[in-house]
């Protein structure tokens, strides 16, 4: 990337362009002469802003995956003399230009060269000719394939595929050969270390103009999820750095001289990969096309389309100019949709949904651990295609909300009541959760007796898909800047005060608002919503032999369910746990009265820690079928269920529920869930046999389970403490806290309390691998609280 040698010596145009050239006209013109690739770049392109959205277009094996994503950036070209520059261009810091700062704000932003190029020769109306093979060919950071491929690129295996201009854009392909030494764990010995590699990628870039006539943002507000841009402006009136938020959302704007409703003058279009197996297109088109219900709300019909991809030699789903839902070869269960914005006002200029093809298992998996009892059609795998295509158009509308600005919505499904989620009235007309944008992925608090139609078992566009959309997309007639808009804005969000199913997630809940969970449904109320989950999953478990015994196959099928059905006990038992310590929250900005956060009330608490107590710690018997586990297994179900129940364990005893229920003390008054009562009914439950009366039997699960109890404990208080993670620094996250001394107290006089009880117990019981257990439970809680002098 750096200068060429040598001085620069432009000469006649037709010695540097000569009649070999392959010319492509556009925003400059392209010139393929053999091996070279040259630049006509006119003086009107000089000075202007373009964004390179750089994506990987084919790969070798275990290098990435053709249609992902590797970076983008704002790039500028400028002329000094007979040099041509390329720089990066940041907007993280501005200033109005017309204040005295904005010199600072330029100074300390200076634009950093990535290139520079000699003047090979000038064309008409004095364009600069360079030649810039090497910017795609050699090691350039900006135009490299980013962390996925580390390697040594070798120049001499590397080589442009092809180049094409378009009015607005240049899309350029190369293909990059590095050498790569695969990273080995210190002191593995060399003879074993993994040897270098050759790989090979394809990589695209398309250079865009950006927007001559830039579009007007719209403010960030933290009441409404939208992904957004951050400036810090040094132009304010404000006394300090402002820090402004932009929204990233697409330009729909009516036709000249309407007003909405309207069908906007250029809509959002959608390409459909042409690689996607046949069968499913239709239903990745109305996946796409589902999102039009929610812009009728922002006044613009038919503003999202799907289309198939056009049958031209130039049209490539790389190409920044397109959005595109690409279909992807890998074994990853998985789909993500990022999309590509012009970061001076969050203007979305292209997306591209990326579908791993693997991601029809775990539709299929999810599907049935979660509805199976509610849908006759799961009653043997596979599933039926028009079953899978609605699962797969679920899938595609989840993402292309992300590429239309939405994050995550996980508050939304805890806005419903819980008995709601079971009225088929109720769920025809809102869903079983507002928002696509939710992972409350198929309604499993719905029970067979609520005789639930197949077709709502599946979440749709909900009421806060159209409320976020008509909040960031629909126009307000009249407003010029971002802050004339501001009051409307406002009032729109009010919204949610009085319609609470319109709430997005709150910031800085640190995982304590038990209405902010994934995968969850009904959430409003996760003990009563988990309870009926659990009554589904007892009922999926007598189905997995007979859905997934197919003649002269393995039993692959029946072990990869089995495991999601214990991994989805698991997930809603942990809605649960995060009731005791957490809060209630719901944004509010000023001027809307009461406080952010709220404690959940003490009986609620007490509340999920009993059931806890009755479904958590106690042996689900009906994963025990020795039918499915002699088919998948020779052992391993007491580590599978004790691996869940120490995840609770952990889950209760994480260091910062602890802190919050110390804190929720402290200033409740007497009137909170205390980590004392936290600790006492844990050990009430865990250790019931030793307190209830008669004859003292502790059966392996439980004694598995009280084991781990102690190793969690044991963990709290004689680990070593955690050095900060210098990744995790770097990327701003703070370094952990210990767990509150106050814990520690507790933990300990718990570990008394509970050496008194085994000690007593011991004298109630015949059961010899139970004395002998009470026995090693009193040795490791002496070994816990005087480690000092233990082996």
């Amino acid at each position: 990337g750096g200068a060429q040698q040598g001085e620069p010596n432009p000469r006649p145009y037709a010695q540097v362009v000569t009649d070999r050239a392959i010319t492509r006209e556009g925003m400059f013109k392209t010139h393929r002469i053999g091996s070279r690739l040259l630049f006509e770049i006119p003086r009107s392109e000089l000075g202007k802003e373009m964004l390179l959205v750089t994506q990987i277009a084919r790969n070798t094996l275990g290098s990435g995956y053709g249609g992902e994503p590797v970076g983008n950036r704002v790039l500028r070209w400028e002329r000094r003399g007979d040099r041509v520059l390329l720089r990066n261009v940041s907007y993280e810091i501005t200033a109005d230009s017309t204040q005295p700062v904005y010199r600072a704000v330029q100074a300390a932003n200076y634009d950093p060269v990535v290139a520079v190029f000699n003047v090979e020769s000038y064309g008409p109306d004095s364009a600069a000719v360079i030649d810039v093979t090497r910017l795609y060919t050699t090691s350039n950071p900006e135009f490299g394939p980013g962390s996925g491929l580390r390697g040594t690129l070798d120049a001499g295996r590397s080589y442009i595929e092809r180049a094409v201009a378009f009015p607005r854009n240049v899309e350029v392909e190369a293909t990059q050969t590095y050498t790569v030494t695969p990273t080995a764990p210190p002191g593995i010995p060399e003879e074993f270390r993994p040897l270098p590699r050759t790989a090979s990628v394809v990589l695209h870039w398309s250079m865009v103009r950006l927007p001559d006539d830039a579009m007007m943002p719209r403010l960030h507000d933290s009441r409404v999820g939208y992904f957004s841009v951050e400036q810090t402006d040094f132009g304010t009136e404000e006394h300090r750095a402002a820090e402004r938020s932009f929204i990233t959302r697409y330009r729909l704007e009516c036709p000249d001289g309407q007003t909405i409703p309207c069908e906007p003058k250029q809509p959002i279009v959608y390409y459909v990969d042409p690689n996607t197996p046949a069968k499913w297109i239709p239903y990745v088109k109305q996946g796409i096309e589902d999102w039009q219900r929610a812009f009728e709300e922002a006044g613009f019909r038919n503003a999202i389309v799907a289309r198939d991809a056009p049958n031209d030699p130039d049209w490539s789903p790389e190409d920044a100019r397109y959005s595109t839902i690409r279909w992807l070869p890998s074994t990853i269960e998985n789909a993500n949709g990022p999309h590509v914005h012009d970061p001076r006002t969050g203007e979305i200029l292209e997306a591209d949904v990326n579908m791993y093809h693997n991601v029809l298992n775990l539709l299929r998996d999810w599907y049935f651990v979660q509805v199976a009892p509610l849908d006759p059609r799961t009653r043997t795998l596979p599933l039926p295609d028009p079953l899978m295509g609605r699962l797969l158009r679920y899938v595609v509308a989840h993402e292309v909300g992300h590429t239309l600005g939405f994050p995550h919505n996980q508050k939304a499904s805890s806005t419903y009541p819980a008995d709601s989620v079971r009225s088929v009235s109720f769920l025809r007309r809102m869903g079983h959760t507002p928002t696509l944008m939710d992972y409350s992925r198929f309604n499993y608090v719905a029970q067979p007796e609520d005789r639930i139609p197949v077709e709502l078992l599946v979440p749709d566009i909900g009421p806060y898909d159209k409320f976020a959309t008509m909040w960031g997309y629909r126009p307000i007639p009249g407003a010029r800047t971002p802050e004339e808009e501001r009051p409307t804005l406002n009032r729109w969000a009010r919204m949610q005060d009085t319609a609470a199913y319109l709430r997005f997630n709150t910031p800085g809940t640190l995982g304590a608002d038990p209405g902010d969970q994934t995968e969850a449904v009904g959430d409003a109320d996760p003990v009563r919503s988990t309870a009926l989950g659990i009554r589904n999953l007892q009922r999926v478990v007598p189905m997995l032999l007979t859905a997934t015994e197919r003649e002269g196959e393995d039993w692959a099928d029946l072990n990869e369910i089995y495991q999601r059905t214990v991994n989805q006990w698991r997930t809603e038992l942990g809605h649960v746990a995060i009731l005791v310590g957490g809060v209630e929250s719901q944004e509010r900005l000023g001027g809307q009265g009461g406080v952010r956060f709220t404690p959940v009330p003490r009986e609620r608490q007490a509340e999920a820690v009993r059931f806890l107590n009755e479904n958590a710690f106690q042996t689900p018997e009906f994963f025990l079928d020795p039918q499915v586990l002699r088919r998948i297994e020779v052992e391993g179900a007491m580590d599978r269920v004790v691996a869940a129940q120490r995840a609770i364990i952990n889950q209760l005893l994480n260091d910062g529920r602890m802190r919050r229920l110390v804190e929720h003390e402290a200033l409740s008054s007497g009137r909170s869930y205390t980590l004392a009562d936290l600790l006492g009914d844990m050990r009430q439950g865990i250790f019931t046999e030793l307190t209830r009366g008669g004859a003292v039997r502790v059966d392996p699960f439980r004694r598995n389970l009280q084991r781990a109890y102690l190793d969690v404990v044991n963990q709290k208080l004689n680990a070593r403490p955690t050095p900060p993670n210098p990744l995790a620094t770097l990327f701003g996250a703070p370094p952990p806290r210990p767990a509150p001394s106050e814990a520690r107290a507790l933990l300990r006089g718990e570990l008394r309390a509970l050496d008194q009880q085994a000690a007593s117990a011991l004298g109630r019981t015949s059961d010899r691998a139970t004395r002998l257990h009470l026995q090693d439970l009193r040795d490791q809680i002496d070994k816990i609280l005087n480690p000092e002098g233990q082996n």
